[in-house]
């Protein structure tokens, strides 16, 4: 059927053109401001595979203790087992970053890094014109991020209104990265350090910034200055900022704190020791029942052996003093290269506990075994991984080895308050810990979770490694403790300390909690007649687009509104001037 509206009744219709008119300006106006949002948000998607969706805590005042910030978001363990990475906003725009507690600082690869790891991976597109974006130094601050495998990144330090979960920092400061030759995996694009502010190559007054997490910590911005992490071997695992997941933590209990270790100044630093890195003392190695205790690399120097909590290593490594004693209290193993790789039969069930502070954390052989090698496939690899001494003093690496059988805790500490504190719980059934794992349940796990290794075992007894101690890089003269109180680099002192200077909660209800909302949902439905049926389903998450969507890339999406508002007010002319010519 036509439409009645048109030249012959033209007349008796002016009034509703010009309703029209007007309706249509305002549809336009609106058209052309959500083309300006779109070109600041292009993908704001909150829910997608890899975002849990969040759950806040009830805001409340910084200075009753309970800040008005708590969230979670879904980690991902990339597809080469190496780290586990998460989806934050710079600028609107979605990227997938690696998480890493051993570095400080957020970096993304910008699109003039052309390098070969870069343009495998969504870039943060500088031609976007974000206007969020505020330039330091006019681009020309130097960025630059080297870690311990010899990989780099650098660029420039830029700031930008950066996103995580449901909290958001506005003028947070991140290096534009323009050239790297670190691998990037998963469409990965960056790395978010959750170190502490000493570590960070862009934090301080000249930048007037300091790292996320620590801003978050130091605005008051969480219901209490902690991050925590569960992690799992199924390629998933929750990230919680503010509170720890009620859904896992049932009893705080069993809770294990611990004070983080002050570290002395560097040569070129200020003469106050300070907190550099998520470092506790390991108090003891057992294997199979039987202990000893760790022996410090500088043991004429301190007589603790620190461990450092690393998010952004796989596995476990520590000093061949402590590591050749584990091995040789297991059947069969021996050294396999010159670099401190062990390997022992595949099926060991011999159990591994570690020891901080008062409690034992024990790994199983499914925990600690890489895999079969192919020259023998009834040898497997093995963590720990022995390794050449570190000059800061950290003896041990925990990564996600280990991190995957506990749920961690990371509290910020609080300035002139309360130290830094590693919380660990135990996520293993204590009945597997008490009943060594049968060889058949090791064999048929390794079988359906392990790779096996491409490597040629040397057939003769290997030497000693010979690795040679470096000098301490610290200052010495300047004493450090473990759980100091300091005035700055924490969390901001409005909040009040749960734990001052003990590593027990005399409140444990006062502990944050944040419940994440079911995975799974039952639907019960009752009709008319009374009949009851029952649905069970998944939640549904929508896709995220991840960096500029292709279409768009290169250029900036405002639409002016003239665009919009022009062609409307051409066609009502036109059809005044037919009617009344």
């Amino acid at each position: 059927m036509r439409s009645s509206f048109g030249p012959l009744c033209l007349v008796s219709h002016i009034p509703r053109l010009w309703f029209v008119l007007v309706f249509l300006l305002h549809a336009a106006g609106a058209a052309a401001e959500g083309a300006s949002d779109g070109a600041r948000l292009l993908a704001r998607a909150r829910s997608d595979p890899l975002n849990v969706p969040i759950q806040t805590l009830q805001a409340r005042s910084p200075a009753d203790n309970t800040t008005f910030g708590a969230g979670l978001s879904t980690v991902s363990l990339s597809s080469d087992r190496e780290s586990y990475y998460t989806i934050i906003e710079a600028g609107g725009l979605n990227f997938r970053v690696v998480l890493d507690t051993a570095s400080s600082d957020l970096w993304l690869v910008s699109s003039d890094c052309v390098t070969d790891s870069c343009r495998k991976v969504p870039r943060y597109p500088l031609a976007f014109q974000s206007p969020t974006f505020v330039s330091v130094g006019n681009n020309a601050t130097a960025f630059n991020a080297q870690y311990a495998d010899g990989t780099f990144a650098s660029g420039f330090v830029a700031k930008e209104t950066i996103a995580l979960s449901n909290l958001t920092l506005a003028n947070q400061a991140f290096g534009v990265v323009t050239n790297s030759n670190v691998s990037l995996t998963d469409q990965t694009s960056g790395i978010l350090g959750l170190g502490f502010p000493r570590l960070s190559s862009i934090s301080g007054p000249s930048f007037n910034s300091s790292p996320f997490f620590a801003t978050l910590a130091s605005q008051g911005l969480l219901e209490y200055p902690l991050f925590a992490l569960s992690l799992t071997r199924n390629s998933t695992g929750v990230l919680t900022l503010g509170a720890i997941d009620s859904a896992i933590v049932t009893n705080t209990t069993r809770i294990g704190w611990n004070k983080v270790a002050q570290f002395p100044p560097f040569s070129v630093e200020n003469n106050a020791s300070t907190y550099l890195q998520w470092a506790i003392p390991m108090a003891g190695v057992s294997v199979n029942g039987t202990q000893f205790a760790p022996i410090p690399t500088y043991a004429n120097i301190s007589n603790t052996s620190l461990a450092l909590f690393d998010i952004g290593a796989p596995g476990i490594y520590g000093p061949y003093q402590d590591v050749s004693r584990i091995y040789s209290m297991i059947d069969g193993a021996r050294l396999v290269d010159s670099d401190g790789q062990w390997a022992l039969p595949c099926d060991t069930t011999v159990p591994m506990t570690f020891t901080f502070g008062q409690r034992n954390y024990t790994i199983l052989p499914t925990d600690y075994i890489l895999g079969p090698v192919s020259g023998n496939p009834n040898l497997c690899l093995s963590w720990p991984m022995s390794l050449p001494p570190n000059s800061d003093g950290i003896d041990w690496q925990m990564g996600t080895a280990f991190l995957r059988t506990v749920y961690s805790i990371f509290s910020f500490g609080i300035n002139a308050k309360e130290p830094p504190l590693i919380g660990l719980y135990s996520l293993q059934n204590d009945t597997n810990i008490t009943q060594a794992q049968t060889s058949s349940a090791i064999l048929s796990f390794l079988s359906s979770n392990s790779e096996t290794f491409t490597t040629t075992l040397p057939n003769f007894i290997l030497p000693t490694p010979s690795f040679t101690t470096p000098p301490f890089a610290l200052n010495t003269s300047i004493s450090a403790s473990v759980g100091g109180i300091v005035s700055s680099g924490l969390a901001n002192s409005n909040y009040s300390a749960l734990f001052g200077q003990k590593t027990l909660l005399a409140n444990v209800s006062a502990l944050p909690r944040i419940t994440p909302p079911p995975v799974v949902v039952t639907l019960v439905v009752t009709n008319s007649v009374g009949a009851i049926s029952t649905t069970v389903s998944s939640r549904s998450m929508a896709a995220v687009t991840l960096g500029l969507p292709a279409l768009n890339a290169g250029r900036a999406l405002r639409v002016p509104l003239s665009t919009m508002v022009v062609p409307c007010i051409l066609i009502i002319w036109t059809l005044l001037f037919v009617r009344t010519h």
